[in-house]
């Protein structure tokens, strides 16, 4: 039998298959192609029952197909975001093209979840999911702060039952945290290697995350298979790594969103997009406009992208990721800036859609994606113009299918939610002289929310302590609030004080865009504080630090200086002690939300 009567049969068979369940077949008509590794001009794709039937489709439309208009358009695989955290949001990845996130630590059960979502075939709203479920770190190391209590390990001969416990939850994968640090108890070398053997063993990846130069090439060293963050810093052997990672036969996620975040630098601005904006309500906007840095370090930066521009001429595997779900990113719309930092640093357009769609879909071992050739999963994304020639063209999207079904609905439905969600609070209207605090021996009462009470961090395990008593007033017949504060050790981010909470239920957002500021007066042991805010979706406080001293002071903190913090979704005002461990004492007076 001739090709084409075999390739004219095979499609056939496959759409009479379709046929059967009632569902039409969708052709791309005459649109650019990108396969996952180069870029073909000019071809028809079609694809039905959420598999491509055929990549280079010719001929008549099948009947009844769809047919989309691909001139001037790109095809491009389902994007594949090689390193998230996906705890929520999980509506957003898909409406910007990520139809596959490689979950880099979530809860068990809703790792679970999608798992069944996955073999069900109902998961075409959401990203598909891989993950490494809970990742393997030490006692009060990274990945412990989050008031989850998780499974350590502290010994190599603990390695294989550590890691045959988490295959058993579901993993995908293992992932290691190896950082010390910010408060941090890193892993010790010998037991990253006994988890990535105990992996291997049972014919596992075994990932890591490093944060600086030494310990990448250690784990590399030690036989790991990927690298699930660069490092930042000014300046690295870049190609003393990029040959060590080549003959180790690893692949790198260089994460360049978060460490943009952690250099408290702005690549360029997502939201500045319309038609990325208006998928993005108030709550899922906070934490893209957060940053981990409180100044833009840019020289952080050097570092990561001479290595990358090292890993790529060395020719090594570089995948993009961008650790969503931390300040400065956010699930889908991240990706986008994730190419365009690739490319800045080294790589060409092309390389950085093939980081994105074929080179994690191999590195992570995930079957029949992140390309489009027969047989494959219809996870795609068209766009208008050629992202392999200007990667900026990724944003312009015009359409996303997820397993061959398409997501306009879906972005429709969440640009009107947007828009209603917009017209909703209205800016509280601040008392007349701003005061939100009416302490008394009575109570710590405030003219709206649910006012105040101490604050510690014993929901994320801590052991800290505080004791709050209002004091004789002052001669403006002010009531201080002392604070008596003991702050344990054990946790990078210990703190304990008093909370203003300004809703009516625990940390319920509240529109307190009519204030600029927040002033009150503070005396103390002469110790440094710091007043932070938290707001709607954003996982980390902004803060500013003060000093209470042994006189009253007053101090002014505008609002524009709690970085990342949204005024018109607060959830909640604190005056706290820490991290440093020790017994601390202050009083405030006063606290006021101001205009001016």
């Amino acid at each position: 039998m001739q090709p084409t009567a075999l390739k004219t049969l095979s499609t056939a068979a496959i759409l009479m298959l379709a046929a059967c369940a009632n569902a039409a077949p969708t052709l791309v008509k005459d649109v650019r192609v990108f396969d996952g590794e180069r870029v073909h001009e000019r071809r028809s794709v079609l694809f039905d029952q959420g598999v491509i039937v055929d990549a280079d489709f010719r001929g008549p439309a099948p009947r009844d197909a769809r047919i989309v208009e691909g001139a001037g358009r790109t095809l491009l695989p389902g994007l594949i975001d090689a390193h998230t955290h996906a705890f929520r949001f999980h509506e957003l990845p898909v409406l910007f093209g990520v139809t596959t996130q490689v979950d880099m630590f979530t809860e068990v059960n809703m790792m679970k979840q999608a798992r069944q979502d996955m073999a069900a075939g109902g998961r075409h709203a959401h990203a598909d999911l891989f993950s490494a479920g809970t990742l393997v770190t030490a006692p009060g190391g990274h990945g412990t702060q989050f008031g989850i209590a998780i499974p350590t390990i502290t010994k190599p001969e603990d390695a294989q039952a550590f890691v045959d416990a988490r295959i058993a939850e579901g993993s995908d994968f293992i992932k290691i945290v190896m950082e010390g640090g910010h408060g941090y108890k890193p892993l010790d070398l010998a037991t990253v290697r006994a988890v990535i053997a105990a992996a291997h063993l049972r014919g596992k990846l075994a990932v890591v995350h490093i944060g600086n130069e030494r310990d990448a090439r250690a784990v590399l060293e030690a036989g790991a298979d990927g690298l699930v963050h660069l490092f930042s810093g000014s300046a690295a052997d870049a190609q003393g790594l990029a040959r060590l990672a080549r003959a180790k036969g690893a692949f790198v996620i260089p994460t360049f969103a978060v460490l943009e975040s952690m250099a408290a630098y702005r690549g360029d601005d997502l939201l500045a997009n319309p038609a990325f904006a208006a998928l993005l309500d108030k709550d899922a906007q906070a934490p893209l406009k957060a940053r981990y840095g409180n100044e833009a370090r840019p020289d952080l930066l050097a570092a990561p992208k001479a290595v990358t521009a090292a890993l790529v001429k060395a020719g090594v595997p570089v995948l993009a990721g961008t650790d969503a779900g931390n300040p400065g990113t956010q699930y889908g719309i991240s990706m986008h800036r994730e190419l365009a930092a690739l490319v800045e640093a080294g790589l060409s357009p092309a390389q950085a859609l093939a980081a994105a769609t074929s080179a994690p879909a191999k590195a992570f071992r995930l079957g029949q994606r992140g390309r489009i050739g027969k047989g494959y999963k219809a996870d795609l994304l068209l766009v208008e113009g050629n992202p392999a020639a200007d990667i900026l063209a990724t944003r312009r999207i015009v359409e996303v299918w997820k397993d061959g079904e398409s997501a306009r609905a879906l972005a429709d439905d969440q640009r009107r939610q947007v828009a209603r969600a917009a017209q909703g609070a209205q800016p509280l209207q601040l008392p007349p002289d701003g005061r939100i605090s009416l302490f008394s021996e009575q109570r710590l009462a405030s003219p709206f929310g649910m006012g105040w009470g101490p604050s510690t961090d014993s929901f994320a395990g801590g052991k800290s302590t505080v004791k709050l008593a209002a004091q004789p007033a002052l001669p403006d017949g002010q009531v201080p609030l002392a604070i008596d504060a003991t702050v344990a050790p054990g946790l990078p981010f210990a703190w304990a004080g008093v909370a203003f909470m300004p809703g009516a239920q625990p940390m319920q957002p509240v529109n307190l865009a009519a204030a600029k500021m927040v002033r009150f007066r503070v005396r103390g042991d002469g110790k440094t504080y710091q007043m932070i805010a938290m707001a709607q979706g954003v996982q980390m406080p902004g803060a500013k630090p003060f000093t209470a001293g042994p006189e009253w002071t007053e101090v002014t903190i505008p609002f524009s200086e709690l970085k990342g913090i949204d005024p018109a979704a607060v959830t909640m005002l604190g005056f706290n002690a820490g991290p440093q461990p020790g017994d601390y004492r202050f009083e405030i007076a006063d606290v006021r939300l101001l205009d001016r």
